[in-house]
């Protein structure tokens, strides 16, 4: 359904920004984004902490202008919040939120608003970045030859949701990689200073599997993979049905990139093919079955 509704309004906008992971707007130089979390939909209260809901609130953000390749530049979040939130909260939140930025690169938080709100917790933030000195990405830009190549460890974050829901506390990393993301600055750093040509990037917000799948259909091209190259971590072999996880699993917030030259020590997973759609060591997997699978925010 979300999907649906960016095509609608891409459609009805007829927009030649929407599409990626960001805007790239080009007489400017900048690159932009927005993301929002609702409570209830991307979060429960009552399982991350006033700071991690700050420092992943951003963190998504500055993921989206990693994935078009630019500098996350500055930042500005909205809270519409219910009368029960105190200053506490706020304050940790804005502890988190900063520390993240701070991490990232020392990203600026430049402003937002606050208003009020019946029940629930709504974020919206947006994010502003630099397009200077870098090669920026589009999904649309993979080609026939190119090598894929992957950062960051995949299916953690579902895992980590997993124990949450059913009220387990460890092992803590999986629940710190869903509750405290961290964008892959240096890698898009990496390949937007590196690469000379067009090249496809996406983060995994949504699962490996979509963002593999969003750039077959983006460039018309088969995204051909080798499952054993994908970095995970070991520990959650003993996850039932893990390789799902790995694939499917959302908010790992890695990145893929397609390229004709892989930086030295970069994770290669596999190869752009002719054809359409994603294999997975031979195995074709249709767009259809892809769509029920993957991570939803509705």
């Amino acid at each position: 359904m979300e999907k649906d509704f960016i095509n609608l309004i891409k459609t009805t906008l007829n927009s030649p920004y929407i599409g990626d992971d960001c805007a790239y707007l080009k007489d400017l130089d900048i690159l932009v984004s927005q993301d929002s979390l609702v409570e209830g939909v991307h979060f429960l209260r009552d399982k991350i902490t006033p700071r991690q809901l700050g420092w992943k609130s951003a963190m998504v953000n500055i993921s989206d202008i990693c994935a078009g390749g630019g500098e996350p530049k500055y930042m500005t979040i909205s809270l519409s919040l219910p009368k029960d939130i105190n200053s506490e909260f706020i304050k940790e939140f804005y502890e988190g939120a900063g520390a993240a930025c701070e991490a990232a690169g020392k990203v600026q938080i430049a402003g937002g608003d606050i208003t009020a709100s019946p029940d629930k917790i709504f974020i919206s933030a947006a994010i502003i970045g630099s397009a200077k000195g870098r090669n920026i990405s589009s999904r649309a830009n993979a080609r026939t030859g190119q090598r894929i190549i992957a950062a960051g460890v995949h299916g953690s974050s579902a895992a980590g949701l997993k124990l949450l829901l059913s009220g387990k506390k460890a092992p803590e990393k999986f629940i710190k990689a869903h509750l405290e993301p961290f964008a892959q600055v240096d890698f898009s750093r990496q390949i937007a200073c590196s690469q000379k040509g067009k090249y496809a990037m996406m983060d995994t917000s949504d699962g490996l599997m979509d963002a593999l799948s969003q750039i077959a259909q983006a460039s018309n091209v088969l995204m051909s993979i080798d499952f054993d190259k994908i970095s995970v971590d070991e520990e959650i072999k003993s996850f039932p049905n893990w390789h799902e996880l790995v694939l499917f699993g959302g908010e790992d917030y890695g990145l893929i990139a397609t390229t004709d030259t892989p930086p030295a020590g970069a994770a290669v997973i596999g190869c752009v093919k002719e054809g359409s759609g994603v294999a997975i060591n031979g195995n074709f997997y249709p767009r259809n079955l892809i769509e029920q699978k993957i991570f939803k925010h509705f």
